[in-house]
């Protein structure tokens, strides 16, 4: 049997919360302790957010499972996102509280499976999970963008993502960034996010440009060219004001004194 250290320890966890408080026993059972594997959970979990008159749970239930089993990748990225979220938000408790409750982590889960739908000429359903995804968690994701894994959406609130953006693996992002167009022109036209960026809340970058790897964008900054690797960019326009902290994406050190230097210096 493969071993799966991701599902042992959400059920490990699942069962303590369970004795700890019997009054969420239940939802604690059928969405995880009633599953055989993670991708069985997260088939549950989100179907039941989602689900309403117009898609029922059990047929989004069904869509689901046939995703994850389609396309193991998915429930790969959503054990690596887990472990983000873990090792980078001081607010997590472990395992179980991404899968129950962070509705970036269930965002970022049905954006996945709505991508696997839009990759495989069921555009029309991906459309509409982007729709309900939107409604339910406040969360904007279409449905063409690529996204990495390894991805923290810290709070998630206003997160809106573009057709043609790109984040790769790695990356935290807080709420309230835009990932976005300048105008109405078509064709690739939203951001490049490489490896390891830490994108502040409320930050909005915008137009066909590219986060250099390693990248720190400052919060509320308005970002319009090019961040080379390993900066750090603030301000409306954004404007390069020195090193990024090594790995900022994973160590999610958001202050500027601390490692800003003049742009002089760090080159």
């Amino acid at each position: 049997m493969i071993q799966d250290p991701v599902w042992q320890q959400l059920l490990t966890e699942a069962q303590q919360a369970a004795e700890n408080e019997p009054v969420l026993a239940g939802l604690i059972h059928e969405s995880i302790l009633h599953c055989d594997t993670l991708e069985e959970s997260l088939a549950y979990r989100i179907s039941r957010k989602l689900g309403h008159d117009a898609l029922s749970e059990p047929y989004l239930h069904d869509l689901f499972d046939e995703v994850f089993h389609a396309d193991p990748s998915i429930g790969e990225a959503a054990r690596r996102d887990i472990m983000a979220i873990d090792q980078r938000d001081p607010a997590s408790r472990g395992y179980l509280s991404p899968v129950l409750y962070y509705k970036g982590f269930q965002a970022l889960t049905a954006y996945r499976i709505a991508h696997y739908l839009w990759n495989h000429n069921r555009t029309d359903m991906a459309l509409y999970l982007q729709s309900a995804i939107s409604q339910v968690f406040a969360v904007d994701i279409h449905p063409a963008a690529r996204i990495g894994s390894g991805v923290l959406f810290d709070h998630a609130t206003g997160i809106v993502i573009g057709e043609t953006a790109l984040v790769e693996d790695d990356v935290s992002m807080l709420h309230e960034v835009t990932l976005g167009g300048t105008g109405k022109e078509r064709g690739v036209r939203h951001p490049k996010v490489r490896a390891g960026v830490l994108i502040g809340a409320g930050a909005k970058l915008l137009g066909p440009i590219e986060i250099g790897t390693g990248a720190k964008i400052g919060a509320g900054s308005v970002v319009l060219d090019d961040v080379p690797p390993h900066t750090t960019v603030v301000g409306v326009p954004a404007r390069v004001v020195g090193v990024a902290p090594e790995d900022p994406a994973r160590c999610m050190e958001h202050a500027l004194n601390k490692y800003a230097r003049s742009a002089q210096e760090a080159s």
